[in-house]
Formats: C-alpha cells, sequence, structure tokens
C-alpha cells in the first residue's frame, strides 16, 4: 500500500489523555499526520470520535488499539493485595478505599469491528500482533496498517505477518513499552539503533518513536531509513492537549529531565516522569498485571488530577521532554520540519564538503542535494 496519506513526516503518536479530538485534528490539518488513540474506548465510543474527527479534519488520520493480551490465568489473591496496597494513597487523597473494582470488559473484537466500520486511512496497534483474519479485513478495505515493535525480532514477526508499516519504538520513548515478545530489560534498545536495523529487517516503511523531541531529532531518524517521526511527549504542552494541570507543570519543572521505567500505574512498563508512586511502588508483589493494576489505580489517578497532585499521576514522557514547547500543535508542527529543514541543509553541506575531499577517483561517495532534501520537505497537499 501506498503512504499517500503521509504528506509531512511528522507523525502524533496515540496518546491516552492527551491526544484529544482537537489535538489530533490540528496536527493533521497543519500537514502532519494524527493517530486517534481509543485503547479504552468502547465500539460507541469509537464510532462516536472517528465521526466528530471527521467534522474537525478533512486530511487523513489513523486509529489505535491495544491488541488483546489480557493474562490467561490471574490469581485474586495478587490483586486484593495490590489494592489494599494503594489503600494508605487513597486515604491522603480523601477518597473512600472500595472493594475492589470490576475490570472493564474485554472490547477488543468489538473495538476491531467498529474500526472497521469506521474505515479511517491507517490502523495502528500496540502489545502483539491482531490475527491474520483481522489484518486481511483491513488490508481487503485499503486500510494501510502499522504494528509497534521494540525489537527487530518484533518488526520481522510483523512483516511475517503481512503489517503495511512499523512504529519503531525506541527506548527514549515516553508511555507504555510496546514490547510483546522479548522480556522488557531486553528489548531495550536506543531508537537511534533500532530504526536502521528494523529498516534493513523487514524493507517495510519505519515510522521512528522515541525521544524525538524537535527537528533535528525529525532529520536525523529520516537519514537513518525512517519515512517520519512518530512523536508523542513534544505536543505534550499543545494548547489542544488534554493533559491535567499538575502534568502540564511537571513538564514545565526540571522533573522533565528524570523520566523511570515504572509499572505502577497500569501494570504494564512504561516510561514517565519520577514521583513518589513510582519510587514507592517499586515491588513486584505490590503492583497486579494489566489491565487490573490499571483499573485499582484509576480512582487515586482520577483524583490527584482533580486536587494538582502530581506525585500521584502517571506522568507519562520521554526523554526528550525538556525539549517539549507550549503552542498551538500547527506550530509545533511548523517549528519542527523548519528545524529538521535547517539541520538537513547543514549536514547535506557538511557531507558535500567531505565528498568533494575524496577526489573524482572516488565517485561512489559524491552526494546529491536534491534528493536528500526532497526526503524532508515534504509539503502538505492542498
Amino acid at each position: 500500500m501506498s503512504l499517500s496519506f503521509l504528506d509531512l513526516p511528522i507523525v502524533l503518536a496515540p496518546m491516552g489523555g492527551a491526544s484529544t479530538l482537537e489535538l489530533v485534528a490540528a496536527v493533521s490539518n497543519a500537514g502532519g499526520f494524527g493517530i486517534l488513540p481509543c485503547a479504552y474506548s468502547t465500539p460507541e465510543q469509537i464510532t462516536t470520535q472517528v465521526s466528530q474527527l471527521r467534522r474537525a479534519t478533512r486530511r487523513p488520520f489513523g486509529v489505535n488499539l491495544f491488541v488483546e493480551s489480557r493474562p490467561s490465568v490471574v490469581d485474586a489473591h495478587d490483586v486484593a493485595r495490590a489494592h489494599d496496597r494503594l489503600r494508605a494513597y487513597r486515604e491522603e487523597l480523601g477518597i473512600v478505599h472500595t472493594p475492589q473494582p470490576a475490570v472493564p470488559p474485554d472490547h477488543y473484537r468489538g473495538q476491531i469491528d467498529a474500526v472497521l466500520k469506521a474505515r479511517p486511512d491507517v490502523f495502528t496497534f500496540t502489545f502483539g500482533i491482531p490475527d491474520r483474519d483481522t489484518l486481511t479485513r483491513f488490508r481487503d478495505l485499503g486500510i494501510f496498517t502499522i504494528g509497534t515493535a521494540t525489537t527487530v525480532d518484533e518488526a520481522v514477526a510483523l512483516a511475517d505477518a503481512g503489517v503495511d508499516g512499523l512504529f519503531a519504538q525506541g527506548s527514549e520513548a515516553g508511555a507504555h513499552r510496546g514490547t510483546f515478545l522479548a522480556p522488557v530489560e531486553a528489548s531495550l534498545i536506543g531508537t537511534l539503533a533500532l530504526v536502521p536495523q528494523v529498516v534493513d529487517a523487514t524493507h517495510l516503511p519505519v515510522f521512528a518513536a522515541g525521544g524525538i523531541g524537535d527537528g533535528r531529532a525529525v532529520a536525523a531518524v529520516l537519514a537513518l531509513g525512517a519515512v517520519a517521526a512518530a512523536i508523542g511527549t513534544s505536543f505534550l504542552l499543545a494548547a489542544e492537549s488534554g493533559i491535567a494541570v499538575a502534568y502540564r507543570n511537571a513538564l514545565r519543572s526540571k522533573r522533565s529531565t528524570d523520566t523511570v521505567l515504572t509499572r505502577a500505574f497500569s501494570g504494564r512498563t512504561a516510561r514517565g516522569m519520577a514521583n513518589r508512586l513510582t519510587q514507592e511502588l517499586r515491588d513486584p508483589d505490590d503492583i497486579a498485571p494489566y489491565p487490573f493494576q490499571n483499573a485499582i489505580t484509576r480512582d487515586i489517578r482520577t483524583a490527584a488530577g482533580e486536587q494538582g497532585r502530581s506525585d500521584f499521576l502517571s506522568l507519562w514522557a520521554g526523554q526528550a521532554a525538556k525539549l517539549a514547547k507550549e503552542a498551538p500543535a500547527a506550530d509545533i508542527v511548523a517549528e519542527l520540519m523548519q528545524e529538521a529543514q535547517a539541520r538537513a541543509e547543514c549536514v547535506t553541506e557538511t557531507l558535500l564538503a567531505s565528498s568533494s575531499l575524496l577526489g573524482r577517483k572516488n565517485r561512489q561517495y559524491e552526494l546529491r542535494k536534491d534528493p536528500i532534501r526532497a526526503i524532508v520537505f515534504r509539503r502538505p497537499s492542498t
């Protein structure tokens, strides 16, 4: 399938809570490519959200889901212990320590049907690989599919399954790690190392993710062979972002330079700014598996947002969080492209100058300037 949906090499990574309809539309309207996070949405909500998004933009956009991956066996005592471990935090926040909440029903199959019915330009997914029948249904409708890989082995598995493109998620990335084959500890490969290996191993369009905080990084991942940069953290302070005030304040502070990997909030490993909960909930015995931990911490996160308590919020952020700027999303897209252009021109001039020193006998090292520039400056169609 073609990359006709991609004008500028800027993709808004799907971020639950932060990626509002307004933010997704704003990025797409600016020539980038917005992705709507629907992992926690019911099928009915997906239908409504996609309809609303189509009223906000006429440009292409994608939808993201989590692949069904609940543990087949869960020890109820482990979940109860993890829930009780949170009692003191609820008391501190002034909320009732209710009986263990029910885990939301698994809507995955219904979500898939809703996305197929909505027919976005692109379907992206995380935490595994949909079955072949599901991927075939998307392919038959002409919907471009993109899976998430944190290792070369995962990328190859996704390619063998028939996906159209790949997110190569480096260890610098904020929020959940998309790992599904290897232990998380074995999948912490940086973006600079991961992207070219995935490009070479799969020959599929690769969307680089992780630590891409400005236009310099955009130019860098394009040079590595990616077709676009998937960026999340740099849009967290956008005017259209849906994060809480306390979250914004944390990003504005020195805390944005201190990110950690934690399972404290959802039961899945994710990168976010360090706070009290990430420091105190480190013992694996205190944390239930996903999605149970996500369910039992929801009331704490909600109350913390309402009370401005960032020490109890899941402050997802990548390692380039300090580079995030406060501006409308369209301005962020424009600045990313301007910075990428400036850096690409600088690098090209350096390489051309170096090439000339090699002499005419080494013509294989001669570079053409225009092709390099064309990769970076794909203008939005009108």
